[in-house]
């Protein structure tokens, strides 16, 4: 049975996506590639499977972190873990220099040419249209792929596609109409560098290809064996017709791709690595043999909450605003209404930027519902630390949280000299680190700041209230697999990602049982916000090398200083960075309890209490939310200000229209008195009831 297949079938029993029947321990053969090639890009996996292949969730800050070339095993002599954490090795890349420069040209093209031509091309041919033209060229493709599942020893795959492709071309109208899926007849895609990889060719080194994207060396081989199979070869006045359906199949995604580019501080790198995993070989155990984690498994639940309407992003205009403290300009993105409304400024998830998934589908959402939208990136992304950022690292919440309220102030200002008449009340959104800075900001009162913004409404979401617990909780789920005997380790969490990318390959809902243990889907999570460390890491050092670090930090090939960067756990960046850092500025973060009460919004108890303005929405089965801490948020704030989920997890609950109109409800009263309330989210699409919210009033 083809992989497709065999986790759709494993999904339907556990609840998560529709399929066939089950087989638990199976072939993972590699993704396919599609031999009409799929440019600049990872065929295969959107840049949104990319990340939930590294990390999930990332998947937790959606859009969040990237990974880097594996680490090596962790050592002691500069960092203090040690833990045996051996991450599956990527495809070697000696070549990394010349790669890095064919990655640029490809996404040069991308951002420069597919993209902007893309949008007209949208615009003139209609989705089903665009669709159809999809299914004709997978089904031209028929020959090599009935080949290679002969070469592989599939029989079953060659008969479902030769099924497929009679039923598609007499019945769909040469293929433009995919009848083989209305009649559930399974798709058994294969390639010859799927067909080496069976045959026994084990790569030897990554390649970027130009125009044609991420391979490797077995491959680039089987790409010629693709071109020979495919039948427009031989037609020399058609073979243009394979460019023309490529361009076809990539205009849906040109968008989402820039967004990845944009917003990831080193995609090729997070490329690089997946690739390894979607081409991968290896034998797949589907079986969930632990204990499941439910509040880990509803975390990664957050991959589901997405802007609905693709076209949305790209409708967002971008603006820089002038920076007072580093004298720099810090871009923007906003959704205004046409008319004059409130305005919701978005502030995302550690180390997520402002076009992160998260941010871009909480911009809809509100604007959806009458609301004007602004995304800034977080104090601790690349793009904020770079052009806004007072220090040259964020780790002392009293000056993140400033060096924040200044920005604010500043793109309002911007805004209000670019549209005076469209601005109205102002509210301030946070989610995650997002929100713990928005209470931060709160918690300000006007008359401290007065030349700062002041925010009518504030509204945040699963905002943690302690950073050193929080700190501490993302290290130890980074260590789950220590629970693992040290000889299975790196073996385990190879299948873990393997899991990923077959998963990441299927078409998934919401409220489906994830097929991970509690050392799984803690990992995962885990991983997710160590490599967005690595990459606040090698950023802040990039700009303001403290000496902490032994390897050079070199752009063109940075697989050594990413190898000792992956050695450092949140705490040992506080001690090894921070405390030296802050000690020079005259702040002692080794004094007894300095932390504890710089990052506790205990320590702003007094002013969150006397601001009336605040609503927040928490689940009381995130992992970020002792119940201490829960219990001092219900101490603090009144019944109306605060609604608590009682599942949901970190942020896994954004799809739930009910979290949906927590949050637009706890922004209704921002509207003018004239204007009736609306809530526009939608109602479940499965039976599957919501946790219940109170009303906000």
């Amino acid at each position: 049975m083809e992989l497709e297949s065999i986790v759709a079938s494993f999904l339907e029993e556990t609840g998560v996506c529709k399929g066939m029947k089950t087989d638990c321990a199976h072939q993972v053969g590699d993704s396919p590639r599609r031999r009409l090639a799929m440019p600049l890009a990872v065929p295969s996996l959107r840049p949104r499977a990319i990340r939930l292949l590294l990390a999930a969730a990332l998947l937790c800050c959606a859009g969040a972190g990237s990974l880097g070339v594996a680490a090596n095993a962790v050592s002691t002599n500069s960092a203090p873990e040690t833990s045996a954490i051996v991450l599956p090795p990527s495809v070697p890349d000696p070549a990394e220099p010349m790669n890095r420069a064919l990655w640029e040209l490809n996404q040069g093209l991308l951002t420069g040419v597919v993209a902007p031509t893309a949008r007209v091309y949208r615009h003139i041919v209609i989705r089903p249209l665009r669709r159809g033209i999809g299914n004709f060229g997978r089904n031209l493709l028929f020959p090599g792929r009935l080949l290679n599942n002969v070469l592989e020893g599939k029989w079953t795959g060659a008969g479902d596609e030769s099924a497929r492709f009679l039923c598609n071309t007499i019945v769909g109208i040469g293929g433009f109409v995919d009848v083989g899926r209305g009649w559930q007849i399974p798709k058994s895609d294969a390639d010859f560098g799927q067909t080496f990889g069976m045959w026994g060719w084990r790569p030897d080194f990554y390649l970027m290809l130009p125009l044609l994207g991420p391979s490797n060396d077995r491959d680039a081989v089987g790409l010629i064996g693709d071109t020979l199979d495919n039948p427009l070869t031989y037609f020399t006045p058609y073979s243009y017709i394979s460019a023309g359906i490529v361009y076809n199949d990539l205009t849906d995604q040109a968008d989402d791709y820039v967004r990845f580019v944009k917003s990831e501080f080193d995609g090729y790198s997070l490329v690089q690595y997946a690739w390894t995993f979607a081409r991968k070989n290896q034998v797949l155990n589907f079986r969930v043999t632990g204990k499941q984690d439910l509040p880990s498994l509803e975390t990664l639940q957050s991959v589901f909450f997405t802007f609905e309407n693709p076209e949305f992003p790209g409708r967002g205009a971008t603006r820089s605003a002038f920076i007072p403290g580093t004298r720099k300009r810090l871009d923007f993105t906003f959704w205004l209404q046409p008319r004059r409304a409130p305005v919701v400024y978005i502030v995302p998830g550690l180390g997520s930027h402002r076009l992160a998934e998260t941010s871009v589908a909480l911009a809809e959402l509100v604007y959806k519902n009458g609301f004007s939208a602004v995304c800034l990136s977080s104090p601790f992304n690349f793009e904020f630390m770079e052009q806004a950022s007072t220090v040259a690292l964020p780790a002392y919440a009293p000056i993140d949280t400033r060096d924040l309220h200044v920005a604010l102030t500043e793109i309002d200002r911007e805004l209000t000299a670019l549209y005076p008449s469209r601005l109205g009340r102002k509210a301030l959104l946070g989610y995650s680190m997002g929100g713990f800075e928005s209470l931060f900001i709160a918690a300000t009162s006007a008359a401290t700041e007065p030349l700062l913004i002041h925010f009518d409404r504030v509204v945040t979401i699963n905002a943690p209230v302690s950073l050193t617990y929080g700190m501490a909780k993302l290290d130890e789920f980074y260590q789950a697999p220590l629970a693992w005997p040290e000889s299975e380790r790196t073996e385990k969490i190879q299948n873990t990602f393997l899991k990923v990318a077959a998963l990441s390959r299927t078409t998934l809902r919401p409220q489906g049982n994830l097929p991970f243990d509690a050392v799984e889907s803690k990992f995962l999570i885990g991983l997710a916000f160590r490599f967005i460390l690595r990459d606040i890491i090698y950023s802040t050092q990039q700009r303001d090398n403290l000496g902490v670090l032994e390897h050079p930090l070199k752009d063109s090939r940075r697989g050594p200083a990413y190898h000792e960067i992956m050695q450092y756990s949140y705490q040992d960046y506080y001690n090894k960075f921070a405390v030296p850092y802050y000690r020079t500025k005259g702040i002692d973060l080794a004094a007894p309890d300095a932390l504890e009460k710089a990052g506790d919004l205990r320590s702003r108890a007094d002013g969150l209490r006397a601001n009336p303005s605040i609503r927040l929405i928490v689940n009381q089965d995130d992992f970020l939310m002792p119940d201490p801490d829960l219990a001092w948020l219900r101490e603090t704030f009144k019944t109306n200000q605060l609604t608590v989920f009682e599942r949901g997890g970190h942020l896994g609950n954004l799809a739930n229209p009910a979290v949906q109109r927590a949050i637009v409800s706890g922004l209704e009263d921002l509207k003018p008195l004239s204007a009736p309330p609306r809530v526009l989210v939608p109602p479940p699409k499965d039976s599957t009831a919501p946790v219940a919210v109170p009303t906000i009033p």
